[in-house]
């Protein structure tokens, strides 16, 4: 038996229940960490964290533990999100194999070899595997905030809601005493993705006529003609513009910046994400379209998202290149050729 490996296994599930750094809304800085980093890291802005955490300056200390938040926040964010994941583990015994232990735990083999960061299907008697994961997410609020206000308010006794600016699915469920799994299953929402003017159920018997004609109560994709041209013509007139990492603005873009400002432009409330976190929360697409998401696994694991643009169809895509900056290039390139992972649509 292979001391590493059993090392590995054992440092792997010292913890049945663990919280996840870059979810739960704690964070601890390491060496070469700046606020600017940390930020981007996770979805939200510098002015953002010195506030979570009252800073006064960008000074950090290594080791120093930070607040951040699920998803981005806005200034006057009156709390964060824990994620806290509960993982049970199997003890492999003589004879065993991955496939033998994933078929008695329903999973797949590469599930199983995903949850546990196996890159080979040797195992050893006596080390222990992640067989199931489970996850809760408890929203703190933070001590001397206040929750985001508006002009608009939705009565207490309301069937509906309509999302203002600022909005979250987690702040809306904290006014309707509703949660957020509830308020995703009554408006069969797929994501946590809302837009401002939408109508949102309060309960199943709930009418939600449309906030505008094209709205419905959903966030309209980019299928139909005018939405599409409009999201195509925007990305295009960015063309050229240099890249800038964590760029979100024409004076510098990275990839999923450059994603989230053409969104906008083009009429949609979308949150600024990072590559990986678009493709999660989109739809999967089997026949892309033009104005559907296309994604790249650019990096040394295949299997990690870290690149994205906008397809147009007939094999082009527009994206923000580390190299090029904003520019439109083709799906039989030999350096995307091999890297595409999927399609989604928002």
């Amino acid at each position: 038996m292979k001391k590493s490996v059993v090392a590995f296994s054992t440092l792997a599930i010292l913890s049945s229940t663990f919280v996840s750094p870059a979810l739960a809304g704690t964070y601890t800085v390491k060496s070469g960490d700046n606020l600017s980093k940390i930020a981007q890291k996770h979805n939200t802005t510098v002015k953002d964290l010195k506030q979570l955490n009252n800073l006064k300056s960008d000074f950090l200390r290594i080791n120093q533990k930070l607040i951040t938040p699920n998803s981005k926040t806005t200034s006057n964010a009156s709390s964060v999100s824990m994620k806290t994941t509960k993982k049970t583990t199997y003890t492999i015994v003589s004879g065993d194999t991955l496939t033998r232990i994933a078929n008695k735990h329903n999973l797949t083999l590469a599930e199983l070899m995903k949850m546990n960061n196996l890159k080979s299907d040797r195992i050893y008697a006596g080390a222990k595997l992640i067989v199931s994961k489970s996850t809760t997410t408890t929203t703190i609020d933070l001590p001397g905030s206040s929750k985001p206000s508006s002009g608009t308010q939705t009565p207490a006794n309301s069937s509906t809601y309509i999302v203002v600016k600022g909005d979250t699915l987690s702040n809306i469920s904290r006014k309707t005493n509703l949660t957020v799994a509830q308020l995703k299953s009554i408006n069969s929402l797929k994501s946590d993705l809302i837009r401002v003017g939408q109508k949102l159920k309060l309960s199943k018997s709930a009418s939600t006529a449309p906030a505008d004609k094209n709205d419905g109560g959903k966030v309209e994709a980019p299928s139909s003609g005018n939405k599409v041209a409009k999201l195509v013509s925007e990305a295009k007139k960015l063309i050229g513009t240099p890249y800038s990492w964590a760029g979100s603005s024409p004076s510098g873009f990275d990839c999923s910046g450059f994603i989230y400002y053409t969104f906008k432009k083009a009429g949609y409330d979308v949150p600024r994400l990072s590559s990986s976190t678009y493709y999660d929360m989109g739809k999967k697409v089997t026949s892309p379209k033009s104005g559907d998401l296309i994604f790249f696994a650019t990096g040394s694991n295949k299997s990690v998202i870290s690149h994205m643009g906008i397809y147009l169809g007939g094999g082009e895509f527009i994206h923000a290149s580390s190299s090029k900056g904003v520019t439109i290039s083709t799906t039989s390139n030999s350096y995307f050729k091999s890297k595409i992972i999927g399609y989604r649509s928002l």
